[in-house]
């Protein structure tokens, strides 16, 4: 497999970081063996996919009092309004 070929699941948020039972994501072991495993993740994180996973993450923060009221609002209020921009 060159540079160019990638496999099917290459950039597939639900592939390569699903989310389990405890609504946590996790990298699958499969992708651990794979070379491209960095620039797939990086990949499938960029647009709506990885917003979403940013949103996951923030939510998780406030349940868990790393961050107040406020904070989770302005950073929730932001990915949404990068949601939007990149729905065009």
């Amino acid at each position: 497999m060159n540079k160019k070929e990638y496999p099917q699941c290459f950039g597939v948020l639900d592939s390569v970081f699903p989310k389990k039972e405890n609504d946590l994501r996790i990298t699958p072991p499969d992708c651990f063996a794979c070379s491209h495993k960095t620039e797939c993740l990086k990949s499938a994180m960029q647009g709506q996919g990885g917003l979403k996973v940013k949103d996951e993450f923030v939510d998780r923060a406030y349940e868990s009092g790393i961050i107040g009221f406020l904070e989770r609002w302005s950073k929730k209020k932001d990915i949404d309004r990068r949601i939007k921009k990149s729905r065009g």
